[in-house]
């Protein structure tokens, strides 16, 4: 099983110095990953439904809390720490320009030494930060997959080409190529549309809360129907607040666990410093090495 630490981009590791220490932290605990969110920005008044809670509001302190660019926040710390994997849990995907985006991921995992990032993607659920950024919600869902083709394509075409309905280039040099010239791919989210998507295209499927055993059959069956070997597809998720669970979660074809370092999506942190961090390295992770 291996260990990655959540949300740990927000509250007090939003700031750079803090962030280092979480990192290397993490790092030194057995942690294999270390996971960044993202809003670009939280309308006041928004009326879409935040999915992670009975109210439907994202809570009191949380819509104007700072949450740094994940991508930014994870070259500041991968220069400060060796080999934890730097992850987005999740990178907007329909948002961001892919082709700008497809070079800016290549070039943190470039300067981090190559096999470093684990981009993962969601396709967004507020509606009003759509608009503030001047794209289309309704069809965030094709163009989400357009764009990781098209992503694909220049990371790892020696002079890439693809043509789409929302991104076309041809004939186009994006240097640097990331070493191994992919970045694997991880597809959030806790519907259907979200497994079905991590199967037929994902390298990796991580919902954002529990673990879902349907959800888990759905993406395997989206696999087989594309193609694909459901077993390469490697499912991340939640950590359970007991230890025990863990092993559960490995019957279910689980590979990676999610300790969340900050309360977010209306999870409790289960660990909240540099030194929890340490302690359940030694408690929890050296147990399953």
């Amino acid at each position: 099983m291996k260990f990655g630490l959540r949300y740990a981009s927000l509250g007090r590791y939003s700031n750079g110095a803090a962030a280092v220490e979480l990192a290397q932290a993490a790092e030194a605990a057995g942690f294999d990953s270390i996971w960044t969110v993202e809003h670009v920005v939280v309308p006041r008044g928004y009326q879409s439904r935040y999915p992670y809670s009975p109210t439907g509001r994202m809570g009191s302190g949380l819509e104007d809390y700072p949450i740094p660019d994940p991508l930014i926040w994870l070259a500041y710390v991968a220069s400060a720490t060796r080999a934890i994997k730097l992850g987005t849990a999740i990178l907007i995907l329909p948002q961001r320009n892919p082709v700008v985006t497809a070079k800016a991921v290549a070039t943190l995992d470039h300067l981090a030494g190559g096999g470093r990032v684990l981009l993962g993607i969601g396709v967004g659920w507020l509606a009003e930060e759509f608009a503030t950024l001047g794209v289309p919600f309704e069809d965030r869902g094709p163009r989400t997959d357009e764009y990781v083709a098209a992503m694909r394509a220049l990371w790892s075409q020696e002079c890439a080409s693809y043509r789409g309905r929302f991104v076309s280039f041809d004939q186009v040099f994006c240097r640097p190529l990331p070493p191994g010239r992919r970045i694997p791919i991880i597809v959030g989210g806790d519907t259907p549309a979200a497994a079905r998507r991590a199967g037929r295209l994902g390298d990796g499927y991580f919902p954002a809360r529990g673990a879902p055993a349907e959800l888990f059959d759905e993406m395997r069956r989206a696999a087989l129907a594309a193609g694909r070997d459901p077993a390469a597809i490697e499912i991340t998720a939640a950590a359970p607040p007991e230890p025990a669970g863990i092993e559960a979660l490995a019957r279910q074809g689980v590979a990676r666990v999610a300790v969340p370092v900050s309360s977010a999506a209306g999870l409790p942190a289960q660990v909240k410093t540099p030194d929890d961090v340490l302690r359940y390295g030694k408690d929890v992770i050296a147990r399953f090495r």
